[in-house]
């Protein structure tokens, strides 16, 4: 199956991308882009109207888990974590240089991983002591912080909770220990109720439980009682995703080779399924399906700024190993391994290894279809912002979701997904691509 979103359309669970985070595809980047189109945008000054955001990729992890598809390391010691947090503040450095970065608020920060939480009390608050001291984010709308439940500590939550996070997001995934073993998972769910209870403890603004649907070893009895004991918790937001095979995770490579490590994950329609079960079980407890991955319980008070932003159009300086960005209309990654991004700031350049500069055009489906996760959107945003009429743009991708009952609206109002829709939306969004972007390798 080719790496592409779209061609999860088969019922089975196959090794290849299925979630559409960005637009146009990654494989579409290029490294003679970086000198063409990235430094020119770093040298120019960015719209003051155009919000900045900060994302720190924390790569450090106890274990990988197996389906785990981002750049993480199990096997680096205190002193190459204290050099590579030495790193993150010196490419900071480097980006307020940069007449597109310098001088801008932060409009949300993101700490990301692998695992932020395995950065230990003394390690974390240097490090944003560093970036702190060079762009202060009291004022930022959002701080959120990804943590591992078998990291945490009482005093390691003061600490973070003392950074400024007001979105607690912790990587649950599943309740059952087995499972989680199965899956390569550090944490148990003993280390989760812990960790729950400090968090709610020291009050964050909002704490999100991740969960993962289909999950290798899961069953029908065993995905009701994790939906119940997220309930039993009552999280501000919870964050329901469908697993998913990209190329380079431990499954992929076992299945691909045939070893018969691993048996193939529940298939697409059982994932669609149990959200659609976890969806229901929070709306009949008053939360508020407000994505394809996400329910709140307070829509007025609880939000996913850094979601939000990016899929408008936000400029973000993605900081470590294989970090994404985007800025000045220019969408950046960084080297992505170790050493070559090391090397890069130690020689006092942006460790950029590929960039792409996307037209208005691409600029627009890429909203488009990001925003369109949301399950509704008002075409009145894009008339004011790119002056298309998506319901004539889109006219015969939009009658073809009606007729396959995944579209429930279409008028000057909103276009909206039906449930069906909205629970497969992934497997949708290349219809909306530009046809010398269909069918490509995605990453």
């Amino acid at each position: 199956m080719p790496d592409s979103p779209g061609a999860a359309e088969l019922d089975q669970t196959e090794v290849g991308s299925y979630f559409v985070s960005n637009y146009p595809p990654f494989s579409v980047w290029t490294p003679d882009a970086i000198g063409r189109d990235a430094r020119p945008a770093l040298a120019a000054p960015a719209s003051r109207n155009v919000p900045l955001g900060l994302y720190l990729h924390i790569p450090f992890c106890r274990k990988q888990c197996h389906f785990c598809y981002f750049r993480v390391y199990t096997n680096k010691n205190a002193r190459d974590v204290e050099e590579y947090l030495d790193l993150l503040g010196r490419e900071w450095e480097l980006y307020l240089e940069t007449p597109a970065i310098a001088g801008r608020p932060l409009n949300f920060v993101y700490f990301g991983g692998g695992t932020p939480s395995f950065l230990s009390t003394k390690q974390l608050e240097g490090l944003v002591g560093r970036l702190s001291a060079l762009t202060p984010w009291k004022d930022a709308e959002e701080v959120t912080f990804e943590c591992e439940p078998g990291t945490i500590t009482e005093a390691k939550l003061s600490a973070i909770r003392g950074i400024g996070v007001t979105r607690l997001s912790l990587g649950v995934e599943n309740f059952n220990d087995e499972i989680l073993e199965l899956n390569g998972r550090a944490h148990r769910s003993p280390e989760i109720g812990r960790a729950y209870a400090f968090a709610r403890s020291l009050g964050f603004p909002q704490i999100n439980i991740d969960l993962i649907a289909g999950m290798l070893g899961e069953t029908e009895d065993n995905w009701r009682a994790c939906v119940d004991r997220t309930l039993e918790l009552q999280p501000d937001s919870v964050t329901v995703y469908q697993m998913e095979l990209p190329f380079n995770t431990t499954i992929s490579g076992n299945l691909l080779k045939g070893t018969g490590r691993f048996a193939p994950p529940a298939d697409w329609p059982t994932k669609r399924r149990w959200v659609r079960e976890a969806f229901e079980a929070l709306e009949a407890a008053g939360y508020h399906v407000r994505s394809a991955y996400t329910a709140v319980k307070d829509p007025n008070r609880t939000r996913f700024i850094y979601t939000d932003r990016l899929w408008q159009g936000a400029d973000m300086v993605g900081l470590g190993v294989a970090s994404f960005g985007h800025i000045n209309g220019v969408h950046v990654q960084n080297f992505d391994t170790w050493e070559t991004y090391s090397d890069a700031v130690r020689r006092d350049e942006i460790p950029l290894s590929r960039a792409y500069r996307p037209t208005d055009e691409e600029r627009f489906i890429r909203e488009f279809i990001l925003q369109l996760k949301l399950g509704s959107i008002a075409p009145s945003y894009f008339r004011e912002k790119y002056r298309v009429n998506v319901l004539d743009r889109f006219r015969d991708q939009l009658d073809s979701l009606k007729a396959e009952g995944y579209l429930q609206a279409a008028s000057e109002k909103a276009i909206t997904l039906t449930r069906d829709g909205l629970l497969r939306v992934d497997g949708l969004l290349t219809r909306f691509f530009l046809p010398q972007h269909a069918g490509i390798r995605y990453t």
